[in-house]
């Protein structure tokens, strides 16, 4: 299986990961409890019962998992802050030892030759702020901005890259409206309330960040998908199709990069809400401009009409929109293998924002295992990221202005709600004896890199 792809000079290549998901040390070094692990504490929230303890235990193995990427050949790494570590009760005093963590990391990649691109959040809110009501109060937006601040201000001299939020999608509506993620709430309208207050968070923190970090770039991390219809498409299949693209794409790429939400979606939440959750001046405030845009993307979303006045998501303004099975070739999360659709969901992105992008995450679960030749045989993950990288090319050889490539992930992680069970990593992690494996397909991806970079 070969990939000879070339890519434009200058684009980046990195791997990806998120704080709670890597760390573990949740009780260490001044760190306070996070939604996620109050979430995980609730028997059947979290597979098999998992914590995010130990995690990879990336918290002490920080300097051996640096020296990993550097074999790897990474020139950047995408990592999060955890908000609980840096300031545990969530706005106030900065923790000095949780900061320190951090400010060694970013050291240490320098040191690597590694490019570090930090997001400020990747949904572990601490859970002294959603004691006060989360991502549903608008008080969040000057929490985050603290935040912010606080971080930017101690890393900001090394950092040139930061993102404000991570998928707002999934840390509102599939959190607060779907109760997959923590918080764990199942309200229709509470999702488009949460997810209104993160964009004005992040609009809050982006001249923070560029007051305390001049010349930084300053980007958001989005989940886009492309949402396809049936093939034969009634003129309800295509109002469904219009529903379902607005939860999940037009709800953010409007306020972002247009400064209003799509009037449509106002309209078919009209019964939920008169919109005054919307107060003057925030879409200003919301769409403050940035440098770059993240974009995650893993599949397709499919839907088809439903029965007249179904919800049966529970997704603000998807009244009608019945979800249709993923078709093709499935990975382990049961994710449709669509490189067609991530090519479209990158032109579209690259269009709606007009901005550069970097792909922040993609890659693919499957049920690795180390073979008797203590390697970690991975063809399946292998093949999707030929093909995905191969979209990656089509979209800029149409006009796509994309600088970067992250996998998903750098190493096996607690994948959320699916506890350990999932295996997203191009290195394995034997979670009892945190043992690192390089998979077939993380060797394929170092030589990728190496070609691109003239190594052998």
């Amino acid at each position: 299986m070969t990939f000879d792809t070339t890519f434009p000079d200058g684009f980046l290549w990195g791997a990806a990961t998120a704080s709670f998901q890597i760390e573990g040390a949740t009780t260490e070094g001044g760190r306070s409890a996070s939604i996620w692990d109050t979430f995980a504490a609730i028997e059947g929230n979290v597979a098999n019962k998992d914590t995010g303890d130990p995690a990879c235990e990336h918290y002490h193995r920080m300097p051996q998992d640096v020296v990993m990427m550097k074999a790897l050949g990474l020139d950047a790494y995408r990592f999060s802050v955890a908000w609980p570590r840096v300031i545990p009760d969530g706005v106030g005093a900065v923790n000095a030892e949780g900061i320190d963590f951090y400010d060694r990391l970013v050291d240490q990649l320098l040191d690597n030759g590694i490019r570090p691109f930090v997001t400020l959040y990747h949904w572990d809110l601490p859970q002294v702020l959603d004691d006060r009501g989360g991502w549903l109060s608008r008080d969040s937006a000057p929490w985050f901005g603290e935040y912010a601040a606080a971080v930017v201000g101690r890393l900001g001299d090394r950092v040139r890259n930061w993102t404000t939020l991570n998928e707002p999608w999934c840390s509102s509506f599939l959190s607060y409206s779907l109760a997959h993620h923590a918080p764990g709430h199942a309200d229709e309208l509470e999702g488009l309330l949460a997810a209104h207050h993160l964009m004005l968070a992040h609009g809050t923190a982006v001249p923070i960040i560029r007051d305390l970090c001049p010349g930084a770039e300053v980007s958001i991390t989005l989940n886009p998908t492309q949402v396809l219809g049936p093939q034969d498409p009634t003129a309800a299949d295509l109002d469904a199709v219009r529903r379902a693209d607005n939860n999940y794409n037009g709800v953010f790429y409007s306020p972002l990069f247009h400064g209003e939400y799509p009037n449509s979606m106002l309209e078919d939440v009209a019964h939920l809400t008169d919109g005054s959750f919307i107060h003057d001046g925030d879409l200003s405030t919301i769409s403050a401009p940035l440098d770059n845009l993240g974009v995650n993307n893993y599949f397709p979303t499919r839907v088809r009409a439903g029965d007249p006045g179904a919800n049966p998501t529970r997704l603000a303004g998807c009244e009608g929109v019945e979800a249709v099975a993923p078709q093709g070739a499935l990975t382990d999360m049961g994710w449709e293998q669509n490189p067609g659709a991530h090519r479209q969901i990158l032109l579209r992105s690259a269009h709606e924002s007009g901005l550069p992008v970097y792909i922040t995450e993609n890659g693919s679960a499957w049920a690795d295992t180390v073979s008797a030749d203590g390697a970690v045989h991975d063809p399946e993950r292998t093949a999707y990221l030929h093909s995905h990288l191969q979209a990656v090319r089509e979209a800029i050889d149409e006009g796509a202005d994309i600088r970067g490539y992250f996998a998903w992930s750098l190493m096996d992680n607690f994948e959320w709600a699916f506890g350990y069970d999932k295996r997203f990593g191009i290195v394995h992690v034997d979670y009892d004896s945190q043992v690192r494996t390089i998979k077939d397909s993380g060797h394929e991806y170092a030589r990728i890199i190496a070609a691109h970079h003239g190594r052998s």
